[in-house]
Parts: C-alpha cells; structure tokens; sequence
C-alpha cells in the first residue's frame, strides 16, 4: 500500500491467493480421508453441531450417493441416537433418505437436550444444603434428618402455642 503497487489485480487474481494461502491441497482427499476414520465421529457434540461439520465433510468429498451418505452420517452418530432412528417402530427413516436421518436425528437430540434441563431443574428445585441429592427419588424424610433441614419451598407447620408454666423463674444475679 505504501508503494500504491497492488499485487492483486482481479478478483479472480484474489480468490487464486486466498485459496493458495488458505485452502488444502485437495479439499476432496482430505474430507474423504477423514470420513473413511473416525475423527469427524459426534463425541460430545450436539447432533446440530455435528451435523453442521458432517455435511461439510460430505460435500467437500463429493459424496452424492443418498445411501453412502445415510451410512456414514449414522457411523459417526452417538450410538444411541442412532439405535433410537434405526428400532423406531414407525416412520423409520428409509435408508436412502439421508434428510429424514438428519431430522430424525436432530429431534432425538433436542429431545434428550429439552429432557436433560427439565430434569437438572428438577433436581435444583429439590437441592438444600442440608439434604443432599440421592440417584433416584427419596421422600424428604428419609433425606432430611430435622423440620429446620426441609427446603424453604414447603409450608412448615405453626409452632405450638407456648405452654404456661408454674415455675417462677430464678434469679440468677441477685446477690
């Protein structure tokens, strides 16, 4: 820019040197290499996330094949996401019919996810720091040892009224 000597001249001149700069060699060997291991596999991601990079992938290696694609989307799919889509008893997604896979999926998951808040919510509606979260549900007496250790949310009972007393009380700093 100093000089006011631009070395790209084109857009076509541009989009050469960025691919050059930051492109693979070969888009398609690497994407296919990749889908024939095990690195783009869902892990811990989300089926949204995963989905986003497997298509990616798939396209990057030209894979056009309904079948190729349904059969390496569902290999790198967490097992049981895949499981619930391939025993479900009706409207099973064909095999050629890689989209009905990626919704299927994705409904499973935002299922699951929708299902995990609901129940992490349950569990801090229960939690005190007195009591402390069991595995399975457990009534509040067996978790609680006192009235004082119930969670604030339930009502506690009124005190009894105090009971007169006969006694006078002692005085303790006379002399």
């Amino acid at each position: 820019m100093d000089t006011g000597i631009f070395p790209i001249r084109s857009w076509t001149d541009f989009e050469q040197q960025f691919q050059s700069q930051f492109f693979p060699v070969n888009a398609e060997a690497d994407a296919i290499n990749t889908l024939e291991g095990s690195s783009y596999y869902q892990g811990n991601r989300t089926v949204d996330d995963y989905l986003d990079s497997f298509l990616i992938l798939a396209s990057d290696a030209g894979y056009t094949d309904p079948q190729t694609l349904v059969v390496k989307f569902c290999h790198g799919l967490k097992l049981n996401v895949q499981s619930q889509i391939a025993t479900m008893p009706f409207r099973r997604p064909a095999d050629t019919d890689p989209e009905a896979w990626y919704a299927a999926a994705w409904r499973i998951d935002q299922a699951w996810l929708v299902n995990e808040a609901f129940q992490s919510t349950l569990q801090s509606m229960t939690m005190t720091p007195a009591c402390s979260t069991p595995a399975q549900p457990t009534p509040l007496s067996v978790l609680c040892s006192s009235p004082a250790a119930l969670p604030s949310v339930l009502p506690r009972p009124p005190l009894p009224p105090p009971v007169p007393s006969s006694r006078i009380p002692m005085d303790v700093n006379t002399v």
